[in-house]
Order: structure tokens, then C-alpha cells, then sequence
């Protein structure tokens, strides 16, 4: 099993949520986050002074795959998620030792 956790903007939550619902990813969790990469950040003007912004608003995704279903969402998700334009995102791939569904006690992939 793999984590995924996808961070890329919030306007494109809805469509990358339900590529993944068509995908067969059962479960997901969001976050607001806020950040910087290459970019370092933007400079904004608001009422005539100029200022810079540090962190830009991010949403991150994270789901829990089967080892057998990483690429196809991976792909799905990177060509639902760029438009082309520096700040897109990124998607981080993580191992997964073990989950556990508490309400059953369900272990792995039937826990996913």
C-alpha cells in the first residue's frame, strides 16, 4: 500500500477529488495548508502598496492505495490537477506499513 498526499490549488480540488472517486479511491482526507516551493512566494498590491506573500494557499490530498492502483492514479491526478503554470503542486509517494479500520479491526487493503 502507498499514501499519496497530493498538494496543489484549491480550485482544483473538486475535479481531482472525483478523478479519484472514478478511480475506485475509496476514502480521502483534505487539508487547507499553506506554503512555498520554487516560487518562494508572490508579490500582491492591495489599495495602491505592494507586499509580498510568503506562503500560498494549498489544499492537500491524501489517500491509501493498493500498491497495484499508484501509477494509474498518479497519472490521473497529475493531468487533472496541472495547468501548466508554476505552483501546481506536487504529489509525494509514501509506503504504507499497515492500516487499520478501528470500528472492525480489519487489516491492509480491506481496511483502505
Amino acid at each position: 500500500m502507498k499514501k499519496l498526499e497530493i498538494i496543489t490549488r484549491p480550485f482544483k480540488l473538486d475535479v481531482v477529488k472525483t478523478t479519484l472517486a472514478g478511480l475506485g479511491v475509496k476514502g480521502m482526507t483534505i487539508t487547507e495548508v499553506r506554503g512555498f516551493g520554487r516560487q518562494r512566494g508572490h508579490t500582491e498590491v492591495y489599495r495602491g502598496a505592494e507586499y509580498q506573500v510568503e506562503f500560498t494557499s494549498k489544499i492537500k490530498i491524501e489517500v491509501v492505495v493498493d500498491d497495484a492502483m499508484v501509477n494509474q492514479v498518479v497519472e490521473a491526478v497529475q493531468k487533472t490537477a496541472m495547468t501548466g503554470k508554476v505552483g501546481d503542486g506536487k504529489i509525494f509517494v509514501l509506503p504504507v506499513e499497515d492500516v487499520i479500520r478501528i470500528r472492525t479491526g480489519e487489516r491492509g487493503v480491506e481496511a483502505i
